[in-house]
Protein backbone atom coordinates (compact mmCIF):
# COMPACT_ATOMS: atom_id res chain seq x y z
CA UNK A 1 0.00 0.00 0.00
CA UNK A 2 1.37 3.41 -0.95
CA UNK A 3 2.48 5.68 1.84
CA UNK A 4 0.33 8.71 2.52
CA UNK A 5 1.71 11.85 0.97
CA UNK A 6 -0.55 14.02 3.13
CA UNK A 7 -2.39 13.77 6.42
CA UNK A 8 -5.48 15.82 7.22
CA UNK A 9 -6.10 16.75 10.84
CA UNK A 10 -9.42 18.08 12.11
CA UNK A 11 -9.65 19.34 15.67
CA UNK A 12 -13.14 18.88 17.07
CA UNK A 13 -15.23 19.49 20.14
CA UNK A 14 -19.03 19.47 19.87
CA UNK A 15 -18.84 20.63 16.25
CA UNK A 16 -22.57 20.57 15.63
CA UNK A 17 -24.80 19.34 12.82
CA UNK A 18 -22.57 20.51 9.94
CA UNK A 19 -19.66 18.29 10.93
CA UNK A 20 -20.77 15.10 9.11
CA UNK A 21 -20.89 17.08 5.84
CA UNK A 22 -17.47 18.61 6.58
CA UNK A 23 -15.80 15.28 7.27
CA UNK A 24 -17.44 13.80 4.17
CA UNK A 25 -16.09 16.68 2.10
CA UNK A 26 -12.60 15.80 3.35
CA UNK A 27 -13.11 12.10 2.58
CA UNK A 28 -14.25 13.00 -0.95
CA UNK A 29 -11.12 14.97 -1.81
CA UNK A 30 -9.69 14.06 -5.22
CA UNK A 31 -5.91 13.68 -5.19
CA UNK A 32 -3.40 11.73 -7.31
CA UNK A 33 -1.79 10.44 -4.11
CA UNK A 34 -2.89 8.77 -0.88
CA UNK A 35 -3.86 10.72 2.24
CA UNK A 36 -5.17 9.85 5.68
CA UNK A 37 -7.57 11.63 8.01
CA UNK A 38 -7.28 12.05 11.77
CA UNK A 39 -9.96 13.63 13.97
CA UNK A 40 -8.59 14.84 17.31
CA UNK A 41 -11.52 15.23 19.69
CA UNK A 42 -11.20 17.06 23.00
CA UNK A 43 -14.32 16.03 24.87
CA UNK A 44 -17.32 16.12 22.54
CA UNK A 45 -20.63 15.22 24.17
CA UNK A 46 -22.84 15.62 21.09
CA UNK A 47 -22.30 12.21 19.51
CA UNK A 48 -19.31 13.28 17.41
CA UNK A 49 -17.03 10.54 18.76
CA UNK A 50 -19.52 7.80 17.90
CA UNK A 51 -20.11 9.22 14.41
CA UNK A 52 -16.40 9.43 13.64
CA UNK A 53 -15.77 5.89 14.87
CA UNK A 54 -18.35 4.65 12.39
CA UNK A 55 -16.57 6.26 9.41
CA UNK A 56 -14.33 3.88 7.43
CA UNK A 57 -10.86 5.20 6.80
CA UNK A 58 -11.03 7.97 9.43
CA UNK A 59 -8.95 7.65 12.59
CA UNK A 60 -10.02 9.11 15.91
CA UNK A 61 -7.90 10.25 18.84
CA UNK A 62 -9.40 11.65 22.02
CA UNK A 63 -7.98 13.78 24.82
CA UNK A 64 -9.53 15.12 28.04
CA UNK A 65 -10.98 18.63 27.61
CA UNK A 66 -8.68 20.09 30.25
CA UNK A 67 -5.55 18.96 28.40
CA UNK A 68 -6.39 20.89 25.22
CA UNK A 69 -3.95 23.54 24.03
CA UNK A 70 -4.01 25.20 20.63
CA UNK A 71 -0.38 24.41 19.83
CA UNK A 72 0.05 21.46 22.16
CA UNK A 73 -2.90 19.50 20.76
CA UNK A 74 -1.91 20.15 17.15
CA UNK A 75 1.60 18.89 17.89
CA UNK A 76 0.15 15.74 19.44
CA UNK A 77 -2.13 15.17 16.44
CA UNK A 78 0.69 15.68 13.94
CA UNK A 79 2.89 13.23 15.86
CA UNK A 80 0.24 10.56 15.29
CA UNK A 81 0.30 10.95 11.50
CA UNK A 82 2.98 10.26 8.89
CA UNK A 83 2.16 12.37 5.84
CA UNK A 84 4.97 14.46 4.34
CA UNK A 85 2.47 17.32 4.34
CA UNK A 86 -0.07 17.97 7.10
CA UNK A 87 -3.28 19.85 6.38
CA UNK A 88 -4.93 21.42 9.40
CA UNK A 89 -8.53 22.57 9.56
CA UNK A 90 -11.05 23.10 12.31
CA UNK A 91 -14.38 21.37 12.76
CA UNK A 92 -16.29 24.32 11.28
CA UNK A 93 -14.24 24.74 8.09
CA UNK A 94 -15.92 23.25 5.01
CA UNK A 95 -13.68 22.54 1.96
CA UNK A 96 -15.12 24.53 -0.94
CA UNK A 97 -14.48 21.83 -3.54
CA UNK A 98 -12.91 18.42 -4.11
CA UNK A 99 -9.52 19.85 -5.08
CA UNK A 100 -9.03 21.74 -1.81
CA UNK A 101 -6.42 19.35 -0.39
CA UNK A 102 -4.56 18.96 -3.67
CA UNK A 103 -4.37 22.72 -4.10
CA UNK A 104 -3.21 23.26 -0.52
CA UNK A 105 -0.39 20.71 -0.78
CA UNK A 106 0.59 22.12 -4.18
CA UNK A 107 0.97 25.54 -2.59
CA UNK A 108 3.61 24.16 -0.20
CA UNK A 109 5.35 22.27 -3.00
CA UNK A 110 5.97 25.44 -5.02
CA UNK A 111 9.45 25.80 -3.53
CA UNK A 112 11.57 23.61 -1.24
CA UNK A 113 11.91 26.34 1.39
CA UNK A 114 8.13 26.79 1.85
CA UNK A 115 7.37 25.74 5.43
CA UNK A 116 3.61 25.96 5.10
CA UNK A 117 0.70 27.45 3.23
CA UNK A 118 -2.68 28.94 4.01
CA UNK A 119 -5.78 28.92 1.84
CA UNK A 120 -8.57 31.39 1.40
CA UNK A 121 -11.45 31.47 3.87
CA UNK A 122 -14.83 32.20 2.34
CA UNK A 123 -17.83 33.69 4.18
CA UNK A 124 -20.49 31.12 4.96
CA UNK A 125 -23.85 31.73 3.23
CA UNK A 126 -26.06 34.13 5.16
CA UNK A 127 -23.18 35.76 7.05
CA UNK A 128 -23.52 39.33 8.29
CA UNK A 129 -22.72 41.31 5.09
CA UNK A 130 -20.25 43.62 6.86
CA UNK A 131 -18.24 40.67 8.19
CA UNK A 132 -18.38 38.99 4.77
CA UNK A 133 -17.09 42.18 3.16
CA UNK A 134 -14.18 42.43 5.63
CA UNK A 135 -13.22 38.79 5.10
CA UNK A 136 -13.21 39.14 1.32
CA UNK A 137 -11.18 42.35 1.44
CA UNK A 138 -8.61 40.78 3.77
CA UNK A 139 -7.97 37.76 1.57
CA UNK A 140 -8.12 39.88 -1.59
CA UNK A 141 -5.24 41.89 -0.10
CA UNK A 142 -3.17 38.73 0.42
CA UNK A 143 -4.04 37.46 -3.07
CA UNK A 144 -2.88 40.77 -4.57
CA UNK A 145 0.66 40.31 -3.21
CA UNK A 146 3.17 40.19 -6.10
CA UNK A 147 3.98 36.54 -5.39
CA UNK A 148 2.07 33.66 -3.76
CA UNK A 149 5.27 32.90 -1.82
CA UNK A 150 6.14 35.14 1.10
CA UNK A 151 9.67 35.28 2.49
CA UNK A 152 11.81 37.96 4.09
CA UNK A 153 13.30 39.71 1.08
CA UNK A 154 14.31 42.88 2.94
CA UNK A 155 15.43 42.33 6.54
CA UNK A 156 15.67 46.04 7.33
CA UNK A 157 12.09 46.56 6.14
CA UNK A 158 10.95 43.50 8.09
CA UNK A 159 12.48 44.90 11.27
CA UNK A 160 11.00 48.38 10.82
CA UNK A 161 7.71 47.90 8.94
CA UNK A 162 4.96 46.42 11.10
CA UNK A 163 2.50 45.91 8.23
CA UNK A 164 5.18 44.02 6.26
CA UNK A 165 5.83 41.74 9.24
CA UNK A 166 2.12 41.12 9.72
CA UNK A 167 1.49 39.97 6.17
CA UNK A 168 4.57 37.73 6.26
CA UNK A 169 3.62 35.91 9.45
CA UNK A 170 -0.16 35.83 9.08
CA UNK A 171 -1.15 32.17 9.27
CA UNK A 172 -4.42 30.47 10.15
CA UNK A 173 -4.84 26.86 11.19
CA UNK A 174 -8.47 27.02 10.14
CA UNK A 175 -7.12 26.24 6.67
CA UNK A 176 -3.43 25.49 6.43
CA UNK A 177 -0.82 22.93 5.42
CA UNK A 178 2.67 22.52 6.84
CA UNK A 179 5.71 20.57 5.76
CA UNK A 180 6.45 17.83 8.30
CA UNK A 181 10.23 18.22 8.01
CA UNK A 182 9.90 21.86 9.10
CA UNK A 183 7.46 21.02 11.90
CA UNK A 184 9.99 18.53 13.27
CA UNK A 185 12.40 21.46 13.72
CA UNK A 186 9.79 24.09 14.59
CA UNK A 187 6.75 22.61 16.36
CA UNK A 188 3.77 24.76 17.30
CA UNK A 189 4.34 26.82 20.46
CA UNK A 190 2.29 26.11 23.55
CA UNK A 191 0.52 29.47 23.80
CA UNK A 192 -3.06 30.51 24.58
CA UNK A 193 -3.67 32.38 21.33
CA UNK A 194 -2.19 32.85 17.85
CA UNK A 195 -0.08 29.68 17.93
CA UNK A 196 -0.29 29.61 14.13
CA UNK A 197 1.08 33.13 13.69
CA UNK A 198 3.85 32.58 16.24
CA UNK A 199 4.83 29.43 14.34
CA UNK A 200 4.87 31.26 11.00
CA UNK A 201 6.89 34.15 12.43
CA UNK A 202 9.46 31.73 13.81
CA UNK A 203 9.62 29.90 10.49
CA UNK A 204 10.09 32.97 8.27
CA UNK A 205 12.68 34.40 10.65
CA UNK A 206 14.53 31.07 10.43
CA UNK A 207 14.79 31.53 6.65
CA UNK A 208 11.73 29.61 5.48
CA UNK A 209 8.90 30.94 3.32
CA UNK A 210 5.13 30.65 3.55
CA UNK A 211 2.69 30.39 0.67
CA UNK A 212 -0.89 31.37 -0.06
CA UNK A 213 -3.45 29.64 -2.27
CA UNK A 214 -6.58 31.45 -3.38
CA UNK A 215 -8.07 28.21 -4.72
CA UNK A 216 -7.48 26.00 -1.66
CA UNK A 217 -10.55 27.52 -0.07
CA UNK A 218 -12.83 26.62 2.82
CA UNK A 219 -16.08 28.14 4.02
CA UNK A 220 -15.31 29.38 7.51
CA UNK A 221 -16.73 32.40 9.32
CA UNK A 222 -18.31 33.51 12.58
CA UNK A 223 -21.15 35.92 13.29
CA UNK A 224 -20.48 36.71 16.94
CA UNK A 225 -22.86 38.50 19.27
CA UNK A 226 -21.92 41.96 20.53
CA UNK A 227 -20.60 40.47 23.77
CA UNK A 228 -18.60 37.75 22.00
CA UNK A 229 -17.19 40.33 19.58
CA UNK A 230 -15.82 42.34 22.50
CA UNK A 231 -14.41 39.25 24.18
CA UNK A 232 -12.70 37.98 21.04
CA UNK A 233 -11.24 41.43 20.35
CA UNK A 234 -9.98 41.50 23.94
CA UNK A 235 -8.11 38.22 23.45
CA UNK A 236 -6.80 39.20 20.02
CA UNK A 237 -5.42 42.56 21.13
CA UNK A 238 -3.88 41.08 24.27
CA UNK A 239 -2.15 38.30 22.36
CA UNK A 240 -0.90 40.48 19.51
CA UNK A 241 0.49 43.01 21.99
CA UNK A 242 2.07 40.34 24.21
CA UNK A 243 3.48 38.14 21.45
CA UNK A 244 4.35 40.64 18.71
CA UNK A 245 4.30 44.07 20.34
CA UNK A 246 1.44 45.30 18.13
CA UNK A 247 -0.87 48.05 19.34
CA UNK A 248 -4.41 47.85 17.96
CA UNK A 249 -5.76 50.63 20.15
CA UNK A 250 -3.23 53.04 21.72
CA UNK A 251 -5.83 55.13 23.58
CA UNK A 252 -9.47 56.06 24.12
CA UNK A 253 -9.18 58.70 21.41
CA UNK A 254 -8.44 55.82 19.02
CA UNK A 255 -11.60 54.06 20.20
CA UNK A 256 -13.70 57.10 19.27
CA UNK A 257 -11.96 57.84 15.97
CA UNK A 258 -11.93 54.25 14.77
CA UNK A 259 -15.51 53.62 15.85
CA UNK A 260 -16.67 56.65 13.86
CA UNK A 261 -14.58 55.71 10.81
CA UNK A 262 -15.77 52.08 10.86
CA UNK A 263 -19.39 53.03 11.33
CA UNK A 264 -19.39 55.68 8.60
CA UNK A 265 -17.75 53.19 6.24
CA UNK A 266 -20.41 50.62 7.12
CA UNK A 267 -23.23 53.07 6.45
CA UNK A 268 -21.79 53.99 3.05
CA UNK A 269 -21.43 50.30 2.23
CA UNK A 270 -25.01 49.69 3.37
CA UNK A 271 -26.30 52.47 1.14
CA UNK A 272 -24.39 51.24 -1.93
CA UNK A 273 -25.62 47.68 -1.45
CA UNK A 274 -29.20 48.47 -0.38
CA UNK A 275 -28.67 46.87 3.04
CA UNK A 276 -31.06 49.24 4.81
CA UNK A 277 -33.76 47.29 3.00
CA UNK A 278 -32.12 43.89 2.52
CA UNK A 279 -30.40 43.46 5.92
CA UNK A 280 -31.77 46.09 8.34
CA UNK A 281 -30.83 44.10 11.46
CA UNK A 282 -27.18 43.92 10.40
CA UNK A 283 -27.16 47.66 9.71
CA UNK A 284 -28.63 48.45 13.13
CA UNK A 285 -26.10 46.19 14.88
CA UNK A 286 -23.07 47.55 13.04
CA UNK A 287 -22.36 50.56 15.30
CA UNK A 288 -22.62 48.43 18.45
CA UNK A 289 -20.38 45.71 17.00
CA UNK A 290 -17.81 48.32 16.02
CA UNK A 291 -17.81 49.80 19.51
CA UNK A 292 -17.55 46.33 21.07
CA UNK A 293 -14.54 45.57 18.89
CA UNK A 294 -12.74 48.81 19.69
CA UNK A 295 -13.38 48.55 23.44
CA UNK A 296 -12.20 44.94 23.33
CA UNK A 297 -9.00 46.08 21.64
CA UNK A 298 -8.51 48.87 24.18
CA UNK A 299 -8.88 46.70 27.27
CA UNK A 300 -7.18 43.69 25.69
CA UNK A 301 -4.03 45.65 25.04
CA UNK A 302 -4.05 46.54 28.74
CA UNK A 303 -5.00 43.08 29.99
CA UNK A 304 -1.89 42.85 32.17
CA UNK A 305 -2.66 46.17 33.84
CA UNK A 306 -6.30 45.64 34.79
CA UNK A 307 -7.53 43.52 37.72
CA UNK A 308 -7.18 39.80 37.06
CA UNK A 309 -10.85 39.17 37.84
CA UNK A 310 -11.91 41.72 35.20
CA UNK A 311 -9.46 40.29 32.67
CA UNK A 312 -10.84 36.78 33.20
CA UNK A 313 -14.39 38.07 32.79
CA UNK A 314 -13.58 39.91 29.55
CA UNK A 315 -11.59 37.05 27.98
CA UNK A 316 -13.48 34.69 25.69
CA UNK A 317 -10.65 32.19 25.94
CA UNK A 318 -10.86 32.17 29.76
CA UNK A 319 -14.63 31.73 29.57
CA UNK A 320 -14.18 28.69 27.30
CA UNK A 321 -11.57 27.22 29.65
CA UNK A 322 -13.86 27.64 32.66
CA UNK A 323 -16.67 25.94 30.78
CA UNK A 324 -14.28 23.15 29.72
CA UNK A 325 -13.15 22.53 33.30
CA UNK A 326 -16.75 22.28 34.46
CA UNK A 327 -17.74 19.90 31.66
CA UNK A 328 -14.57 17.85 32.08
Amino acid sequence: MAANKASVILLAKNPGPKFPAIIQAVIDQETPWAFDILVMDSGSTDGTVEKVRALPGVRLETIPPASFGHGRTRNLAISKTTGEFVALITHDAMPANRRWLRNLVSAVEQAPDVAGAIGRQLPCPGLNPFIARDMNLFFDQIAAYPSPIFRIEDRARYDSDESYRQILHFFSDCNSCIRRSVWEKIPFPDVDFAEDQVWAKTAVEAGYAKAYSNVAAVYHSHDFSIRETARRAFDEAGALHRLFGYSLCPGMDTVARQWLALTMNDMRFAARNHLFRRAPRSVLRAPALNMAKMLGYFFGERSKRIPRALSRYLSRDDAIKRKTRKSG
